[in-house]
């Protein structure tokens, strides 16, 4: 048995060879190993040592707690095994199937093996926990065991139970090996895939494949609210309504009860689960469940995304474990290290995407860069001859703000008024913070009368405008049109003269001529 465990052989194969050995050593023409499935809470015939007959009766059968329940009585223990001689026990009240072999005992009186006889020995594991019961059928030498034979049987029962926790240990040890190499492939593929979406997409597979969850999803809180959106997902059919539904954190953060907690995961009962967040959270009910204490049964399990400042930032559900089971504290545990460095990566690709944004934005407004003014000026200028007018722009009185004010507000000014150029261009136009308080409007398919009309707007936005220090900010514009087409750098020129132009004059508004 030993050598079968050690060999690292399948559980069921462990379980063929442990019935075999009982058998020879026993003396035994048949031994049933009936395995607990804790998911199901009922006893499954894994293993069959024994006839044709015996193994086509018996192989597969499945046998619940309320049928062992009588067999497994303290007046048929006999030296830690049940032995329930034919006369003791009436099998019409008996609701598992049976098989009993045709003929009459081999050996007459009260010693001589009845083929209605029943021998029984549960299997237990280290911690007590049940593993499952041997039974033992037609005795070689036709007699009923003694009370040596007996504890024999209890021995090797025990040896047999070892040898079955060790398979089962062994093969959830290597599935919790196997989640693990995932998440270490995941590692080394995330910096290849740095989109959000590919990021959180790929630790959802990842979670399924390696933990063995068929449906993962990762919502992500709102920048400006509490609520929660499906932003990747494994699993799920697109119209499935737990792939849309929209929760709001304020409701699943009540789940974050330090009773549920397991490995930073939280693992909540149904019924307490509906009764804390309240029915409009509920989008989705299990279907992989089990039966008894240690089964899966519409539980909820989430676990809370955390960014760099400690704050939730979204959260990961894990559902319809192939098991049936609730996960062990070892999966939950990976499950945590999937979420934190979901997190970590996303971290990654947000510095990464910001890194990529700003060589063509200004940080501060949040505007394309006189950088990526060139490039448009060039690209413009390389393409065919349409409409085309720049506009250039400073910012008058700028200075006495940032000197009476402060730099902060002074920044928080330039951002504003940022975002108020940005809606006031047109769908195909771009504006720019070229340097300091100095900005450009690149308008496309535009002569003068199109960049007069859209400065015009500019001007009364900033006079209208809600904020008092932007309602201040007087500013000149330059405008060169395509008529004055020129290398990129020459262009500005042009338009930069004709706004130092309007400066100087006071008009505010000046045209290249």
């Amino acid at each position: 048995m030993s050598r079968a465990v050690r060999s690292g052989a399948d559980v069921s194969s462990v379980l063929s060879t442990i019935a075999r050995a009982v058998a020879e050593i026993m003396g035994f023409q048949t031994v049933v190993l009936n395995v607990y499935r804790p998911e199901w809470d009922d006893f499954y015939v894994e293993a069959v040592y024994g006839s044709a007959l015996v193994r086509d009766a018996l192989l597969g059968q499945i046998y619940d707690w309320d049928s062992w329940k009588p067999l497994l009585h303290p007046r048929f223990l006999r030296s830690g095994a049940y032995f329930i001689p034919n006369d003791a026990f009436d099998w019409s009240t008996d609701k598992g199937t049976r098989f009993v072999p045709a003929g009459e005992p081999l050996v007459d009186g009260p010693q001589g093996w009845h083929p209605n006889d029943e021998l029984f020995v549960p299997l237990e594991s280290s911690d007590g926990e049940t593993l499952g019961v041997m039974s033992f059928g037609e005795p070689l030498d036709g007699l009923r065991p003694d009370d040596e034979q007996l504890a024999l049987a209890v021995t090797l029962a025990s040896h047999a139970a070892l040898a079955l926790e060790m398979a089962q240990e062994r093969e959830r040890l290597e599935r919790h090996q196997t989640g693990l190499e995932q998440l270490l492939r995941v590692s080394s593929q995330l910096p290849q895939t740095m989109t959000t979406e590919a990021i959180l997409t790929s630790v959802c597979e990842a979670v399924q494949e390696a933990l063995g969850f068929d449906k993962v999803m990762i919502e992500l809180r709102d920048e400006d609210s509490e609520l929660l959106r499906p932003a990747a997902a494994a699993g799920w059919d697109e119209h499935d309504e737990a792939r849309t539904a929209v929760l709001e954190l304020s409701l699943i953060s009540r789940l974050f009860d330090e009773r549920f907690e397991i490995a930073g995961c939280y693992l909540v009962p149904a019924d307490e689960a509906e009764r804390r967040v309240g029915k409009s959270q509920v989008v989705y009910a299990s279907i992989r469940n089990g039966r008894g204490p240690a089964a899966w049964n519409h539980h909820w399990l989430v676990v809370p995304l955390y960014g760099t400042d400690g704050g939730v930032k979204g959260v990961l559900w894990a559902d319809e474990p192939r098991s049936r089971l609730l996960p062990t504290e070892n999966v939950l545990q990976a499950l945590r290290i999937f979420a934190n460095h979901a997190m970590e990566a996303l971290a990654a690709a947000t510095q990464l995407a910001e890194t990529r944004f700003l060589a063509d934005h200004d940080p501060l407004t949040r505007l394309l860069n006189r950088r990526a003014l060139l490039h448009e000026l060039q690209e413009a200028g390389e393409g065919p001859h349409g409409m085309l007018a720049l506009v250039f722009l400073d910012l008058d009185n700028f200075k006495e703000i940032n000197d009476d004010h402060g730099h902060v507000v002074g920044d928080r000014v330039l951002a504003r008024f940022g975002s108020l150029l940005a809606e006031l261009v047109r769908t195909d136009d771009h504006a720019f913070r070229v340097g300091g308080d100095e900005f450009a409007l690149l308008l496309a398919e535009a002569g003068e009368p199109e960049a007069r009309e859209i400065v015009a707007r500019i001007i009364d936005a900033v006079e209208s405008n809600i904020d008092p220090l932007v309602r201040t900010l007087n500013a000149s514009f330059g405008i060169a049109t395509s008529s004055c087409r020129q290398e990129p750098e020459e262009l500005l020129r042009i338009a930069d003269e004709a706004m130092y132009q309007a400066k100087r004059s006071g008009t505010r508004i000046e045209v290249a001529a």
